[in-house]
């Protein structure tokens, strides 16, 4: 087939990857323009676009499809199917009906459940038994399409949304690839999505970041893990903001009964935190300007017993 693919980020790449080994032929990449970052805020192009002018494919990266131009050159492609994974433009219907076989999306979650921005931070935070990756049909709706192959992940007990994001993303091309090869043979099943399972995945903000000690320490445990590699979870000690990379939960321990939320309780080979309800233990964190580090590490050179966090 002659595909276009639409992809931005680094979760786009390995089923950009596939395609381009495959037997189709990728006619052109669609991504978003490029960014600044770094320190010196330089544009960078995404993960997706270097991918694809390594392999010398036509890259287009139109603001949205408000201009005539934009759509009309999409058409000159003459493509079969588009394959849209985490481009990050809403498409309206005039592309969507462009390809002859229409779109197809790679979202990150076992729909219905988490359609919308941060299905894999979501799952994580929910303290979801597993999630996955469907492959649907794209619709002007959000994330409402029929759903044609599911692949389930389970979610372990240290996993962070970083590392199931690196899963699924592989997931996704493998779970594109089964669908691609239905395509050709005809016998692709399209399964609508019921409504009554629906739940909303929303974009995730810094404000999150900051832990309430007066949670359960299993509720902070699932925000560390969830929110890591981004805003990653965060509280005050002594005035500064200290970066919670990884923690456990120590279930219904009492270390001290009498200990407030937030009171470190212990200090010598662990740093354990009293919360509302059990102990959490903190294992890698980051102080302002410093590095990552394990608690072993930071508990050498800083005094920590009793302190108040947060």
């Amino acid at each position: 087939m002659n595909i276009i693919f639409a992809g931005t980020p680094e979760f786009a790449v390995p089923s950009l990857q596939m395609l381009l080994a495959s037997d189709h032929e990728v006619c052109a990449v669609y991504t978003q323009p490029d960014r600044p970052a770094g320190r010196g805020r330089h544009l960078q192009p995404s993960p997706v676009k270097q991918v694809a002018m390594a392999a010398n494919i036509p890259v287009l990266q139109p603001l949205n499809f408000k201009a005539d131009a934009d759509l009309q050159q999409l058409r000159s492609f003459n493509a079969d199917l588009m394959v849209v994974v985490a481009y990050g433009i809403i498409l309206p219907q005039s592309v969507l009906d462009a390809p002859k076989l229409g779109c197809l999306n790679v979202h990150g979650s076992l729909l219905p459940r988490w359609r919308g921005a941060a299905p894999i931070q979501r799952a994580v935070l929910a303290g979801d038994a597993q999630t996955g990756v469907t492959i649907i049909q794209l619709v002007l709706k959000l994330d409402a399409g029929a759903m044609l192959h599911k692949e389930v992940c389970p979610i372990g007990e240290a996993d962070t949304s970083s590392s199931l994001h690196d899963r699924l993303s592989g997931l996704g091309a493998t779970a594109l690839a089964t669908v691609l090869g239905q395509l050709e043979q005809g016998t692709v099943q399209a399964e609508p999505q019921a409504e009554a399972l629906v739940t909303y995945a929303e974009k995730l903000d810094k404000s999150e970041a900051v832990i309430d000690w007066a949670q359960p320490a299993e509720a902070i445990a699932r925000k560390v893990r969830g929110l890591n590699a981004w805003p990653v979870a965060q509280t005050l000690y002594r005035g500064e903001v200290l970066r919670i990379w990884r923690a456990e939960a120590l279930g219904n321990s009492i270390i001290d009964a009498g200990a407030a939320p937030g009171r470190v309780v212990s200090a010598h080979k662990h740093l354990d935190v009293q919360t509302g309800d059990g102990v959490l233990r903190l294992l890698e964190i980051q102080l302002p300007g410093g590095k990552r580090m394990a608690v072993e590490a930071f508990l050498n050179a800083h005094d920590v017993n009793g302190a108040l966090l947060g």
